[in-house]
């Protein structure tokens, strides 16, 4: 029976079931490869960067000890900076007329030690707008990594399947491969190769081979994934590629100090310290998961991180963590201006449950929130509505802003504190320095921790010293972002969600059915007085965080009203506005005086005039009053501080109002971003699209309708609820 089957035969299907069992072992190991991949070419833009670094120091910095160097005699050679001296070799230079061995050896020591000295401060920055060889391979490399997971296990799964198999009927095969063998074989034998080559040849033709050969075409094509799709991926999840790269190649992105500023004992504590992150809908940072799990550890902390590290997301992880542990109850006290906000973080960033217990229905708010549990997300001037019985304990307690409750005198202060004793967990948030103010430092942390404030007391001359840090650390947090994230992109852009209320509303819904569209757009800048503006309250707020950190501000709007309005609201710390009616010469003078002004300073201006032709690098926050038709308006207006010559991140803030125009209209242009992202060539066509993407005023008269019904319908509720009271 076993005579029709050939050597050659036996020998073909042999070689192709083990060459594909040996492929699949092989691709097995692709993600471990990629491990060394990663650190190779994060290395290589390191070395990049490095070599940036060092063609901008002149070569006669070698004889800055005064050695003898003879640097003009390098220069006239060819050798201008220290990047080239570091890439010549010892031969190349002693071969320079006036250049003896001895000098050459002594220049490579001394370019060595710049160069030494130099990648201790190179960290690598993967950005958008700097685009390179070596950037380009470090992004593929973590593209691959991070989507080579299911590929990897099919690989594993196929080996798990059909190896064994394989490897036995390959062993009953064999013997058809040696003719000597063959022939002196039992029939028994020779059946069993039979049938070991028709099962080899049926899996080759089946499912093993339908597997693999599937397998290893995802596998290519990931290895042939366009570097624009790479690009693109890193654009929408930086933080797993930055995270991939600090796991792979600690120290490569930012810090070297893998505790973050804590002392060792304490660090220790912290990094055994278990986190539950189920039900978080974003990934963290290593630095932010090493914040939750201080917060956790510590129970009592105040968290001072700088603006734009992600305190607000900490305090939600971590809430989440407690909740998967068995915590129920969660409140978070805000200023009135970002209570909207933190609700919308919440519920965007996490499976928890979020209420607003603030305005006409804050009792029932309450009470709901208690039955129900989850997040009850409140103003300081709300709290006097929580009232728990004696043997009523919550979960966690934020404060954000906490430099809020710095006068234990008013009202707000003492419902905090009140609040607080109704839980063994509380943070305190804000991004104020309060190393700036002791005394305020120590007052929160006696809300906190009593005993390590009366400690410090004594100290509190010596707030910058080692000794004090370390008698603090157990209870006061704060990280700068040049700590942690050297690579934190340059542009950071947030909405700010503010609630309108009493004369803001009245203003707004009579312009709405009056069908006033300037008026409409002027939302909460229409006031009598921006003292009872959502939007000026945040807006104040941004600027006294601006000016913490030494930075200043540009205020746009599309009205000129609104630009005058904020100019008599900031008073002396706001320059003379720029408008149309300003010459260009009175701009250039108003633009020298804001250069020249401390930080804090403001500069207000219609997004028009100011928003083309300037160069404001000395600013780096940008606040944007009301959303504009046009997308291209905002981003030429940002391009004022985005751009070259700037040396600070710059933040950018989107002041919007729920439940408006505002939403409605910011929502029609992300959707209409989108689908040119999803559609557009990237093509001049395309560039030409996007700078069409806008609103009509048509469109909006639409978006004006149906405020109107939605305004009247809510009108019509609370008659109906009145009437019934």
């Amino acid at each position: 029976m076993a005579s029709g089957l050939s050597s050659h035969n036996a020998k073909r299907i042999s070689e192709k079931a083990s060459a594909l069992i040996e492929s699949t072992k092989r691709e097995t190991r692709y993600k471990d490869e990629l491990l060394t991949t990663v650190v190779n070419t994060s290395n290589a833009l390191v070395a990049q960067e490095l070599l940036n670094v060092l063609r901008t120091i002149p070569v006669e910095e070698l004889n800055r000890e005064k050695k003898g160097i003879k640097t003009k005699t390098l220069r006239d050679n060819g050798y201008q900076t220290i990047a080239d001296v570091h890439a010549a070799s010892l031969y190349n230079l002693s071969a320079i007329n006036g250049i003896s061995h001895d000098s050459a050896a002594t220049i490579k020591r001394i370019a060595g030690a710049f160069v030494e000295q130099t990648s201790k401060n190179v960290k690598i920055k993967l950005s958008l707008d700097d685009k390179n060889l070596a950037s380009n391979n470090l992004v593929l490399s973590v593209y691959a990594f991070l989507h080579c997971t299911d590929i990897v296990e099919e690989f594993h799964k196929i080996l798990f399947d059909y190896e064994e198999t394989v490897k036995e009927n390959l062993e009953d095969l064999s013997l058809r491969c040696k003719k000597l063998s063959w022939f002196f074989a039992s029939k028994s034998k020779k059946l069993a190769a039979e049938e070991a080559y028709n099962c080899l040849t049926n899996m080759l033709n089946g499912d093993l081979g339908n597997r693999c050969r599937a397998a290893l075409y995802s596998l290519e094509k990931l290895q042939r994934t366009d570097i624009d799709v790479a690009w693109d991926d890193f654009a929408k999840n930086s933080v797993k590629y930055f995270n991939v790269i600090e796991a792979i190649n600690p120290g490569v992105l930012g810090t070297n100090d893998a505790v973050y500023g804590l002392p060792e004992d304490l660090a220790r504590e912290i990094q055994d310290e278990c986190f539950f992150p189920d039900g978080l809908k974003c990934e963290l940072r290593a630095y932010q998961e090493w914040g939750v799990k201080y917060i956790l550890h510590q129970e009592k902390v105040l968290l001072g991180d700088e603006m734009g590290l992600g305190k607000t997301i900490q305090a939600i992880a971590a809430m989440v963590s407690l909740k998967n542990t068995g915590a129920t109850h969660f409140v978070v006290i805000c200023p009135a201006s970002v209570l909207t906000n933190w609700y919308r973080e919440i519920r965007k960033h996490s499976l928890l449950s979020a209420t607003i217990i603030h305005g006409y229905h804050k009792v029932s708010a309450f009470h709901s929130w208690l039955k129900t549990g989850g997040v009850a997300v409140t103003t300081y001037e709300t709290t006097s509505v929580f009232r728990f019985e004696d043997d009523f304990k919550f979960s966690m307690l934020v404060v954000d802003e906490a430099h809020y409750i710095k006068n234990p005198n008013t009202r707000r202060t003492k419902n905090t504190i009140e609040l607080s004793k109704q839980t063994d967990r509380v943070l305190f948030m804000t991004g104020t320095p309060l190393e700036n103010n002791v005394e305020e430092m120590i007052w929160l942390i006696s809300n906190l921790r009593p005993a390590i404030a009366n400690r410090i007391k004594s100290i509190a001359f010596m707030a910058t010293a080692p000794q004090f840090r370390e008698e603090i650390a157990p209870v006061y947090y704060r990280r700068k972002r040049e700590d942690v994230l050297s690579e934190l992109p340059d542009l950071i852009e947030k909405k700010e969600w503010c609630t309108i209320q009493g004369e803001e509303e009245n203003l707004y819904e009579n312009a709405v059915l009056s069908k006033n569209f300037s008026e409409a757009r002027r939302i909460s800048w229409n006031v009598s007085d921006l003292k009872s503006s959502c939007k000026a309250q945040r807006m104040l707020e941004i600027i006294e965080q601006a000016e913490s950190e030494g930075r200043k501000v540009i205020v746009f709007s599309f009205f000129l009203d609104t630009i005058f309005k904020i100019h008599a609201f900031l008073g002396s710390r706001c320059l003379n506005p720029i408008y149309g009616a300003i010459t260009p010469q009175r701009r250039q003078e108003i633009l020298d005086e804001f250069e020249k002004a401390p930080a804090g300073s403001v500069l207000v201006s219609q997004i028009q005039s100011g928003g083309t032709g300037l160069n404001i690098q000395c600013a780096s926050v940008v606040i944007i009053c009301e959303p504009q038709f046009k997308p291209s308006t905002e981003n030429q207006a940002i391009s004022r501080a985005y751009r070259m010559g700037q040396t600070r991140n710059v933040q950018v803030f989107r002041l919007l109002c729920e439940n408006t125009v505002d939403e409605r209209v910011t929502d029609i242009l992300e959707q209409k971003q989108a689908e040119f992202n999803a559609f557009a060539d990237k093509s001049v066509a395309g560039e030409q699209h996007l700078e069409e993407i806008k609103l009509s005023e048509t469109k909006f008269g639409e978006l004006i309708n149906e405020e109107i019904e939605r305004i009247k319908k809510k009108n019509n509720s609370s008659e109906s609820i009145d009437s019934q009271d």
